[in-house]
């Protein structure tokens, strides 16, 4: 069977019954599916591609200007992020991988008041990226919205059980480039792992290298779809549905003989928000209720050599 059509499809035009529905058969399985007909606009996703591709061909020393800060904003250079939380895999060796990180914005007098609140930093020498970060933020975010109401109903919530946490949610934007990867035995573009939060939307080029961790411990290949983007579940789904939405390991191997790039976004409750499974009569516990900025700051703090 083509691995590719072992990844579901999902509609973000169905009845939000119908999303709900598909919402619960693909994450309760695969944990990984395609999004499409999100009604994003091919220029906003472009945009980002042609600023993002901009910044990374700077020179190192003009990105290392803006490298990234105790608010977790900014360049992050190449070996300098390993994959040491990872549940999924004992990893040693540093992803082969740069990356912009960008969170969602803050009033000043909210900056060192919580946990990652502080500014972003922009490329001086490229204006439109901020633009293009920007509209596409506000664009996905919306999406995300849409995804969480339909969740809600997946998961036998009454409306705004888990919208209610996403009234100011953390959001990361992560502008990714892949290097040429040596083929080494360890060495990763993104070593295996599951994603910290709650939804993650992954648009990528057509490179190719994304693969996804099946049910039964086989790695599939997850290739650029035109008109859709990758949607995956975070830790933080799968603790608040006690365990029916899986947060699925997946990894990046550049096999190509070129650059790859991709753009994730990342959307997670306010860190403050406790994160309670949701327990049916009769169901066990599976998760002790956690802070997600507790849960968050171990991991960036371990993962990361600038924290």
């Amino acid at each position: 069977m083509d691995k590719q059509r072992t990844i579901p499809v999902i509609s973000l035009q169905d009845a939000t019954a119908t999303l709900a529905d598909n919402i619960r058969k693909a994450y309760a399985s695969t944990g990984f599916a395609y999004l499409r007909d999100h009604a994003i606009p091919e220029s906003v996703i472009d945009d980002l591609f042609q600023a993002s591709q901009a910044f990374h061909a700077l020179p190192l020393e003009q990105k290392m200007q803006i490298e990234i800060n105790r608010w977790h904003r900014g360049f992050i250079p190449i070996n300098t992020s390993t994959n040491r939380t990872s549940s999924v895999a004992k990893t040693t060796r540093p992803n082969q991988s740069e990356s912009l990180m960008i969170m969602h914005e803050v009033q000043a007098d909210a900056e060192s008041k919580a946990y990652l609140a502080g500014p972003n930093q922009w490329p001086s020498q490229l204006p439109q990226l901020k633009t293009a970060a920007v509209t596409y933020v506000e664009t996905l975010s919306a999406v995300c919205q849409k995804l969480i109401a339909a969740i809600e109903i997946a998961l036998a919530q009454p409306a705004g059980t888990l919208l209610q946490h996403f009234q100011s949610p953390t959001t990361f934007l992560r502008l990714l480039r892949y290097p040429v990867q040596p083929k080494e035995a360890g060495l990763f573009g993104s070593a295996p792992h599951t994603d910290y939060g709650f939804l993650t939307l992954l648009a990528q080029d057509n490179t190719g290298g994304l693969q996804v961790k099946s049910p039964d411990g086989d790695w599939l290949d997850i290739p650029s779809i035109p008109g859709c983007l990758v949607l995956n579940a975070g830790d933080m789904l799968q603790r608040f549905s006690n365990g029916a939405l899986l947060s699925t390991p997946h990894r990046v191997i550049n096999t190509a003989n070129c650059e790859r790039y991709s753009i994730g976004f990342f959307f997670d409750p306010h860190v403050d928000t406790i994160v309670e499974p949701f327990v049916n009569a009769g169901e066990t516990q599976h998760y002790e209720p956690v802070r997600y900025g507790d849960y968050l700051r171990e991991r960036l703090d371990k993962n990361h050599t600038q924290h």
